[in-house]
């Protein structure tokens, strides 16, 4: 109840602030990166970074916020799913925003930054330009343009070349895939979910800058960064606070409902079939035909989120070479008694796709998903029978 009490204050000033007039800052006013802790909830696992805007002199202490949308946009769920949905900069009052994190047991840190007078002018003017509804939105990219990127473009657009950020705050090197696999267990849907529809295009190292899409990273970049002033070089950040610190909860994760689970439980119900069909000498049509219905649908789903989508991430995925397109509409035909012959020559395709899906992963061209290997690893061997099978059979 507290919690849907905060959303609902934090709204509320959402929608107010917008007829509050700016004013300049006074010499007193701060400005802050806020960087927040990952949440329960897989949309909000990689945490989140806004601006504050604090100047008690003209009454402000607003939120600047890169990460939200309007659930009133036409078409909002076919954007979304498209790639085209725009993300907005709104603008609130800080005390609801941050309890809302708060209620939400997350952390919160603040960097204050070491900006002169002019500089905090220049920034805050350069935010409300943002803010306005002509300007506010713009085409969302989890990796490259997110609300964490947003505060470090927004900082080297209003400081130019006096701000200079630097590596050494990149200790190991990692894809954009590990990256993100960092936040979310490996043996949980969402991580699988992830590793499915994401293609090869996010299993390239990532640069120091490109680390920047996750906030933590925003937060550590900005304290290793320095600014020029009268020719000698300072840290950007010259102080940080712990605004909140949350009391971790331990993550629940049950094996029993988790992927490798499921999918190992799935493989070797495969596989005894596999084996009783070999004993018998005989052939589960149905199971076949249930294996090329579902992975030809998702193979379907794969490949219109590379062609008929705008995302950046989901092009080049070689989860087709497990999930082929085509297997969809042969489902029929696998599961008659008698498949037409050129079907064999099919099946033997398949395992060499799945033979290039090993060597994709051997490589590193692609990772794939822990969690479906089991799965992998039935679908291999079913389709070495079923092609011997068919062979005899002809």
């Amino acid at each position: 109840m507290k919690k849907l009490y905060l959303l609902f204050l934090f709204l509320f000033f959402l929608n107010s602030i917008s007829e509050a007039q700016p004013s300049t800052l006074s010499e007193e006013a701060e400005i802050s990166i806020i960087t927040i802790g990952p949440g329960k909830n897989l949309y909000d696992k990689f945490g989140h970074s806004a601006f504050r805007v604090k100047d008690e002199a003209n009454g402000i202490d607003w939120a600047y916020n890169y990460g939200t949308y309007d659930f009133n946009t036409p078409n909002f769920y076919t954007k979304f799913a498209q790639g085209k949905l725009n993300y907005n900069l709104s603008v609130s009052y800080f005390e609801p925003f941050f309890e809302n994190y708060i209620a939400e047991n997350r952390w919160v840190k603040e960097q204050v930054l070491n900006l002169t007078v002019e500089e905090k002018n220049a920034l805050f003017q350069f935010l409300e330009n943002n803010a306005k509804p002509e300007n506010r939105g713009y085409l969302y990219d989890f990796f490259f343009d997110n609300c964490a990127t947003k505060i470090r473009d927004v900082l080297v657009s209003v400081l130019g070349k006096k701000l200079e950020y630097n590596d050494s705050f990149v200790t190991e090197e990692y894809t954009f895939r590990q990256l993100i696999q960092k936040n979310v267990h490996y043996n949980t849907w969402g991580s699988l979910g992830m590793d499915v529809a994401i293609g090869a295009v996010v299993d390239r190292s990532a640069t120091a800058w490109e680390y920047q899409f996750l906030p933590q990273y925003v937060f550590e970049a900005a304290a290793a960064a320095t600014v020029t002033k009268n020719n000698s070089k300072e840290p950007l950040v010259k102080q940080t606070n712990a605004l909140f610190e949350n009391s971790p909860d331990a993550e629940k994760n049950n094996f029993l409902t988790s992927p490798l689970f499921v999918f190992g439980i799935l493989g070797l119900l495969i596989l005894a079939i596999t084996f009783k069909d070999f004993r018998g000498q005989k052939r589960s049509r149905y199971l076949d035909a249930f294996i090329f219905f579902a992975t030809g649908l998702i193979g379907v789903f794969l490949l219109l989120l590379w062609f008929a989508t705008d995302h950046s991430t989901t092009v080049n995925n070689y989860n087709l070479l497990w999930a082929f397109p085509l297997s969809f509409p042969l489902f029929i035909a696998i599961s008659r008694t008698q498949p037409k012959k050129w079907l064999r020559k099919y099946v033997f395709f398949l395992i060499l796709l799945l033979a290039l899906l090993c060597l994709h992963a051997i490589t590193g061209v692609q990772a794939f998903a822990k969690g479906a290997i089991p799965l992998f690893t039935a679908l291999g061997i079913r389709y070495l029978y079923v092609f011997y099978f068919l062979k005899k059979q002809t």
